[in-house]
């Protein structure tokens, strides 16, 4: 069979166009990729062969970018309009959530929105730390590496604004190129959060399973409040079996995203959602919400009800008081003029009829030592993780730098005393790994990736402002205490 054809019919058998539609169907394949037709080739998928069929007839250009965007033109052809795809959605919402979201997501992965062979070149492992902390880690594969091309583009272009951003509502459908992601292939279900218009689509490079994104149908700054709580509660009621959280909304303890107000979530059960509170906090004005500190690296408060409403307002209080609340013998610092520097990142789950909301306390002040941030990863740890500690980081799975694949080789060579070319910013840890362990090649994998667990637990350590010693003790008891006095009085 010709490659045109057999795609023509995966299209009609997909249900978005009918059997009276093939030769019009043909014809928008062959504007996409030439006239020329070709034996399909069983060891690639139609659209990978029609995309190199593009290339070799130089319909396109042979770089990254564009060969993503033709790519995600071709699928769209399989995928429903974005009315028919929300119609559906919200037909399969009155049988079950669950019913829902699995045929959305399927859709997404059948038509390589969700980019599953990509993700699947992910490493991906988890353990426990010597501080029975369970860890995830994940060195990101996935995403494609910068196209030379679109760099190039970008320095001699004047800035379009036109999807104003990677998350702006505009995408849906966008064709993309050099600077601009490829989104013709991306569907996203209108729904309504806390009384606001807002927009669920998956991610196309996952870090977790299911990992969906919920924006803002306007381009609106990223901000922590009450209301960021209502929307997490309406959330979670209406997609029960997804978590959903919030990076915060500060530089270096926030996300990369700042300027455009969204959440992330999905159905995965992260670490610090299987941590127990190790020591728990009672409010008088709130006796149907259990709380307590959470026995975890970062520092995090946790709130429990089936009381939606007494959840949201505890939670809101706390997020206050946080944000005016200083301690100047452990660097915590509320306010530098009018520079804010306190913020939470909240996560919120369900168990049965049970609200769970996580409030990780957040402190973004900077120092001399720690130019990076103080309550950041320091310079020791920086070999393995330099980047900002986001929502998924603090639930405890770790996003790794793709570099580190290459480099954790030649470590791993200089740990098995062969040739290398181990890096000058690996070679005091791997000394010292060397030295503690006896190490095989049965074993080093293993000794590799335990370490990777312990640096991730020191590297939450770092974030945490409260730690987990003598002082962060006295220093959580001086804030709880403070905190009761003024939630009850």
């Amino acid at each position: 069979m010709k490659v045109i054809e057999k795609f023509a019919r995966e299209v009609i058998n997909s249900g978005t166009y009918k059997e009276l539609d093939y030769v019009y169907l043909v014809n928008k394949i062959k504007a996409l990729v030439g006239d020329e037709d070709e034996e399909y080739d069983g060891n690639l998928s139609p659209v990978k062969q029609l995309v190199q069929m593009a290339v070799d007839h130089k319909i396109i250009p042979d770089d990254i970018t564009s060969r993503e965007v033709l790519n995600d033109e071709l699928y769209d052809l399989k995928m429903p309009a974005p009315s028919k795809v929300n119609e559906i959605f919200w037909e399969k919402m009155q049988k079950s959530p669950k019913t829902a979201t699995d045929w959305f997501y399927r859709l997404c992965v059948e038509n390589n929105y969700v980019k599953k062979e990509a993700i699947a070149k992910n490493i991906v492992f988890s353990g426990k730390s010597s501080k029975n902390h369970a860890l995830e880690i994940t060195i990101n594969l996935s995403k494609p590496e910068k196209d030379p091309k679109a760099i190039a583009a970008a320095a001699h272009k004047v800035e379009n604004k036109y999807p104003q951003c990677a998350l702006c509502l505009e995408n849906e459908g966008y064709l993309g190129g050099y600077g601009k992601n490829a989104r013709s292939n991306l569907r996203i279900i209108r729904m309504m959060i806390g009384g606001r218009s807002w927009g669920f689509q998956y991610s196309p490079y996952a870090y977790f399973n299911e990992h969906c994104i919920f924006l803002d149908q306007k381009h609106i700054p990223m901000i922590i409040n009450q209301q960021t709580l209502v929307n997490l509660v309406d959330i979670e009621k209406q997609l029960p079996e997804y978590f959903v959280g919030s990076n915060a909304d500060l530089p270096i303890v926030g996300g990369s995203m700042l300027a455009h107000e969204h959440y992330q979530g999905g159905r995965h059960i992260f670490p610090m959602m299987k941590s127990k509170i190790k020591k728990e906090i009672y409010f008088e004005k709130y006796p149907e919400v259990k709380a307590g500190i959470v026995d975890w690296p970062m520092s995090d408060l946790r709130l429990i009800s089936k009381n939606s409403l007494d959840l949201i307002d505890l939670g809101s209080k706390i997020i206050d008081f946080w944000d005016h609340y200083s301690d100047p013998a452990r660097q915590i610092k509320a306010f530098e003029g009018n520079s804010k520097h306190h913020t939470v990142t909240p996560i919120m789950h369900r168990e049965g009829e049970s609200f769970i909301l996580d409030l990780v306390l957040r402190d973004n002040n900077t120092s001399d030592k720690y130019p990076l941030g103080i309550f950041h990863p320091h310079a020791e740890l920086w070999h393995i993780k330099k980047e900002n500690i986001g929502l998924i980081e603090v639930m405890g799975r770790a996003i790794l730098p793709g570099r580190l694949k290459g480099e954790l080789e030649e470590v791993k060579k200089y740990l098995l005393n062969q040739d290398n070319r181990i890096a000058d910013s690996h070679l005091d840890w791997a000394k010292k790994l060397k030295a503690d362990s006896h190490i095989t090649k049965e074993n080093v994998d293993q000794v590799l990736q335990q370490a990777l667990v312990e640096i991730f637990d020191q590297v939450l350590e770092c974030a945490g402002v409260f730690k987990n010693n003598k002082d962060g003790e006295i220093g959580w008891q001086k804030f709880t205490d403070a905190l009761i006095s003024e939630v009850d009085k």
